[in-house]
């Protein structure tokens, strides 16, 4: 539903926050321009899928987020979230990817920068 929403008004581009969805969702929203943003729920025992999605996503497409203060990864779920453990999502995401952990920093800043015309 959401991407046909979505596709209604076009090739707008932006960024698909906290994102829990599928593969067929992820790789509608990227045709659509958007990016898939990563979150500490990445990190969580039980989010097989959304690891899966995780790999699939181009290295162009991805970017890290905390969502502080909800959403802590891994090690420090069920605390206050803070900007600090994006860091846990990053090794998360080189992990499941088979990059290093330089290759994702530089990978999603240069996605941010991308995005934001920076």
């Amino acid at each position: 539903m959401i991407c046909y929403v979505l596709k209604i008004f076009g090739k707008v581009g932006g960024i698909l926050h906290c994102f829990t969805e599928t593969w067929e969702m992820a790789e509608q929203a990227i045709a659509l321009g958007f990016y898939i943003s990563f979150s500490g729920i990445v990190t969580f025992k039980n989010a097989d899928a959304l690891r899966e999605v995780a790999k699939r996503v181009p290295d162009d497409k991805f970017l890290i987020e905390t969502d502080a203060p909800y959403l802590a990864p891994v090690p420090h779920r069920g605390k206050e979230n803070q900007p600090a453990y994006v860091v846990e999502v990053a090794k998360h995401l080189a992990s499941i990817r088979g990059q290093s952990i330089e290759t994702i920093a530089k990978l999603s800043t240069d996605n941010f920068n991308r995005l934001f015309k920076l």
